[in-house]
């Protein structure tokens, strides 16, 4: 089954508008009138960069502004962001070489073309190609808190599913958990020393082992 990659035709666009971006006020929602009005890229070769942010995760699919597109707006984790948005829109890329950010031009078209199943030499893996390298330009995978995030995204999966059920550690590590409780009592109106005697007995017996 071949893989479809996101790309635009006039890839030149992308890094324009990323850059716009940073300096611009967040929208609530990013629309062709605010790509050609606040950020001044009117033409219609540019109009694609919203379903291309849309599959990198800088935008939602009604169009707004993601976690990561503010993310990508501050100096100091841009990079992180830029990395987190290619592995979401080139997750196959990622797949088949974890250091696929890491690949001249050549190799990376081999393996697009292998696994867009396109011609060699084809327009389009050409595109892809450019529309990967405009944001990788920005891309730190060897960021510290890129390890940190990815960290703690493995920890949260070993310890909790979405249903509550703790799991094993994806990386076969023990894990223990500490409980705690609160007893509260409602003691009956009694000078009789015998009855809490009673009641303490029964809950150190039954609860306090």
């Amino acid at each position: 089954m071949n893989t479809d990659l996101p790309y635009m035709n006039a890839p030149g666009y992308i890094k324009k508008v990323l850059e716009k971006i940073v300096v611009a006020q967040t929208p609530s929602k990013f629309t062709q009138d605010f790509l050609s009005t606040v950020l001044g890229v009117g033409s219609s070769s540019a109009r694609p960069i919203i379903p291309f942010f849309k599959r990198l995760g800088f935008l939602a699919s009604d169009g707004s502004p993601t976690e990561l597109y503010a993310q990508f707006r501050a100096d100091s984790s841009r990079g992180v962001a830029a990395a987190k948005a290619l592995s979401n829109g080139y997750g196959p890329l990622f797949e088949s070489n974890e250091y696929i950010y890491k690949l001249d031009d050549s190799k990376l078209k081999e393996v697009i073309t292998q696994l867009t199943g396109a011609e060699k030499g084809s327009k389009s893996v050409k595109s892809i190609v450019s529309s990967f390298n405009a944001v990788n330009e920005y891309a730190d995978f060897e960021s510290p808190s890129r390890g940190a995030e990815s960290l703690q995204e493995e920890d949260n999966e070993g310890l909790m599913t979405s249903s509550g059920v703790v799991n094993e550690s994806p990386r076969g590590e023990s894990r223990s958990i500490g409980l705690s409780y609160t007893i509260n009592l409602n003691l009956p109106a009694t000078s009789d020393i015998a009855v809490f005697d009673a009641i303490f007995k029964s809950l150190k017996e039954h609860l306090l082992r």
